[in-house]
């Protein structure tokens, strides 16, 4: 690939702009805000000039519900060699493109998973995709030279390709990304008008789970509208547990020993059906998760107090495999969770403790 065209200047469109410059290719950016297409040029994503002809590869970074109709107006212009789409939906797109009549063989859908909270091309990187993977859904139908030019940008974004059929896909996704996003937003919706003595009571468990319901409303109604059937199903699901995990813990509050059994075998019930859903998320490198140990290291909101316990941690010969940080409400202080191989633990401890960082239990 020596040339491409990058349609759509947000996030997504703007990180991979950055990875393809980065590694030699020349990079055409458009977008329907031409400002927004400027200030991509400005970060060194590329060039806001038209290329002289058709490029390798045309990658339309826009909302899936525009997907189709600009996927159609760059192949019926020649805009590209092979063209692919980086929308999170892809069955609903290619029906539209295969309804209007469209020759598919240079297309492919993909979808990047990788993302930030923020939007826009000032939110972007050229390592957003680095070690994440990347779907693509190639059918019988599609050309070798498209499916060899959307590795190719895979491996330019340093990302893991990832084949499957289109609607799988969107299940998958629905799983994973779209009704996880809304269930963390219903859960955040629930201190908009709490108490504030409540709110400050607020620990690194409801920012876990509330921290992609801060995400852009637009840009979601705009995914959730192109793959809305999966999404549903599997809140239905998520309805039945919430009415047995209501009506067990209704049975906790009962006077009848019987009833109170029930109650605590129902939410033990749930509970465990979640440990056994969390141990498949894949871990470090996407390989299963592996149990690593906690060091809990009290710090100061001091600009190089990190970068001072990673330095000490690398002198000490351990490898920090994960890092947690636990505000301290209303002060200038934190709780840095140092997550380590077991057999580290009393070496790294050891070593801050010898350096005087503050450690917790």
């Amino acid at each position: 690939m020596r040339t491409a065209l990058v349609i759509g200047t947000g996030l997504i469109g703007t990180s991979a702009a950055l990875a393809l410059t980065q590694r030699g290719v020349v990079v055409h950016l458009v977008d329907h805000d031409p400002e927004q297409a400027r200030t991509a040029a400005a970060l060194g994503a590329g060039t806001d000039g038209a290329p002289e002809g058709p490029v390798d590869l045309a990658i339309v970074a826009a909302p899936p519900a525009h997907v189709a109709a600009v996927l159609a107006d760059a192949m019926r212009r020649g805009a590209a060699r092979g063209y692919v789409d980086v929308a999170s939906v892809k069955g609903g797109p290619r029906r539209e493109l295969e309804a209007l009549g469209l020759d598919l063989t240079s297309y492919l859908g993909s979808h990047p998973m990788s993302g930030r909270e923020k939007s826009g091309p000032l939110a972007a990187t050229g390592d957003l995709f680095e070690g994440r993977p990347w779907v693509l859904t190639p059918t019988r139908d599609t050309d070798t030279e498209v499916l060899n030019l959307a590795l190719e940008l895979v491996s330019h974004c340093r990302a893991v390709p990832v084949v499957m059929d289109a609607d799988a896909h969107d299940r998958a996704v629905a799983l994973v990304s779209h009704m996880p996003h809304l269930v963390s937003s219903m859960v955040a919706a629930r201190l908009e008008h709490a108490e504030e003595a409540a709110v400050r009571l607020c620990g690194q468990g409801i920012r876990d789970v509330t921290r992609i319901a801060a995400s852009d409303p637009r840009m979601w109604i705009d995914i959730l509208s192109a793959n809305p059937g999966p999404v549903a199903d599997l809140l239905s699901d998520v309805a039945a547990d919430l009415t047995e995990t209501v009506e067990a813990l209704r049975s906790l509050q009962s006077s009848d020993e019987a009833k109170r059994r029930d109650g605590t075998a129902g939410v033990e019930d749930l509970l465990r059906r979640g440990n056994a859903g969390q141990v498949r998320v894949p871990g470090k490198h996407g390989s299963a998760p592996r149990v690593y140990e906690t060091v809990a290291v009290l710090i100061d909101d001091q600009p190089g107090q990190l970068a001072r316990i990673f330095a000490d941690a690398g002198q000490a010969g351990v490898n920090i495999e994960d890092v947690r940080i636990e505000h301290a409400t209303g002060q200038q202080a934190g709780l840095v969770q140092l997550m380590v191989e077991p057999r580290a633990v009393p070496v790294l401890t050891a070593a801050l403790r010898e350096r005087g960082w503050a450690l917790r239990q």
